[in-house]
């Protein structure tokens, strides 16, 4: 039974009801007077939202009264989100929430007042600018998480991205080099200066920053990946806002590391850093023709300072975003036109040593992975040796069929 009567505004129409919640007091003793109105156009639907209001009052003792602003909220999210998260992590959530998120929410819109149509108007105005499905549902993850955030702290009556369906992730082609093209790549990176760096990815498919992360100390008859290179980003130190756009500009700029999270610096924002899973903190065997190839490359490039195995030709550390331009001019030289990217290297290692009969177990391990799936995941379709082989398999298998 509603505690206060229901009125009704002349001037807009609309039934309305009023909660009266507990006082707060300021330091002086002063009383401050807390309401929350409700109004709805149906005076049946203001009833049922009374309703619900008062039941999460009788939970939790409490009713939200004065919601946070979309920036307000986002602001104090991503602060809190960086004591926990990956430096690159909040390098992407901070571009995701900044340039997308908030203002296609409106930076002044109240937290309580998102419902599914503002979050769709997010995927909208992605789309209009040609993102792509991948990127808007890495904004809908994005968003749900913080939202979540918001409604463990009360802050919002419900997630509203679970009133909408996520955005479908497209199917990508991938361009990924064959059994015949790998050797031919191979080949020709033998016989190049630095070509070791892309022999190394092809013959065991490290990750690019695994590669330019290799230090001397961690190659011999096993390749040692407990380190990988990362460009940290820097973060604003001073208060107030020193109004430089970037971090890096800052005179009290800072690496924000969260607790537990392993870096060594390098030079400027490029860092040594663990691995996120003990699974991708692994070793791999030097074998052939990995191993002559390296020997080879050994004798060309002594080791720099920085004890880094590829460098720039001055020693200087390769940032892991200059290793793809590289790796694009090299591809376009051995194959014009073709759109392989560098971590597709990957699937082709995947490929090749299923058809060399590897088992998964141990390419799980090689590859540092965690899940069968991923192995299978990173097997290429439509490799036709390999189809025709199994289907050779399985008919000579069952054997002759007599007329």
């Amino acid at each position: 039974m509603l505690k206060r009567d229901i009125t009704k505004n002349p001037a807009t129409g609309l039934y309305e009801y009023i909660f009266e919640l507990a006082p707060t007091y300021t330091p002086e003793g002063k009383k401050i007077r807390h309401r929350k109105s409700v109004r709805r156009k149906n005076k049946k639907e203001l009833i049922a939202e009374v309703t619900r209001l008062e039941k999460q009052l009788l939970e939790h003792g409490e009713l939200i009264i004065a919601s946070m602003t979309v920036k307000h909220w986002f602001d104090r999210w991503l602060e809190d989100a960086a004591k926990e998260k990956r430096p690159n992590t909040m390098t992407n959530y901070r571009s995701v929430v900044k340039t997308h998120i908030i203002p296609a929410l409106g930076p002044n819109t109240k937290l309580d007042k998102i419902g599914a149509d503002k979050i769709r108007h997010v995927y909208k105005l992605m789309g209009d600018k040609g993102l792509s499905s991948t990127y808007m549902l890495n904004a809908h993850r994005i968003m749900s998480s913080s939202f979540q955030d918001a409604l463990r702290e009360r802050k919002i009556n419900v997630n509203p991205t679970t009133l909408v369906k996520p955005p479908r992730k497209a199917l990508v082609t991938l361009d990924v080099l064959n059994t015949d093209e790998a050797r031919e790549l191979l080949r020709y990176v033998s016989e190049i200066p630095g070509g070791a760096r892309w022999a190394v990815s092809l013959l065991t498919g490290l990750r690019r920053g695994e590669a330019v992360g290799l230090e001397w100390d961690r190659v011999g008859d096993m390749i040692d990946l407990s380190w990988q290179m990362q460009r940290l980003t820097y973060t604003h130190g001073c208060k107030p806002h020193c109004g430089r756009k970037r971090g890096a500009d800052c005179n009290e700029s800072f690496f924000e590391i969260p607790v537990g999270y392993e870096a060594r610096q390098v030079a400027g924002g490029l860092h040594l850093v663990r691995p996120k899973s003990s699974s991708g903190w692994r070793i791999i065997p030097l074998v052939e023709p990995l191993r002559s190839i390296m020997e080879r490359y050994i004798a060309a490039s002594p080791p720099h300072a920085n004890g880094l195995v590829f460098t720039h030709g001055d020693g200087r550390a390769i940032d892991p975003d200059q290793d793809t331009k590289a790796w694009n001019k090299v591809l376009q030289d051995v194959f014009p036109g073709r759109q392989v990217r560098l971590h597709d290297l990957r699937h082709t290692a995947v490929d090749l040593m299923l058809e060399a009969g590897v088992a998964e177990d141990v390419i799980l391990e090689i590859f540092g992975w965690s899940a069968r799936i991923m192995a299978r995941s990173y097997k290429s379709k439509g490799n036709k040796k390999r189809l025709t082989g199994g289907m050779d398999k399985m008919a000579a298998l069952i054997g002759g069929v007599s007329k």
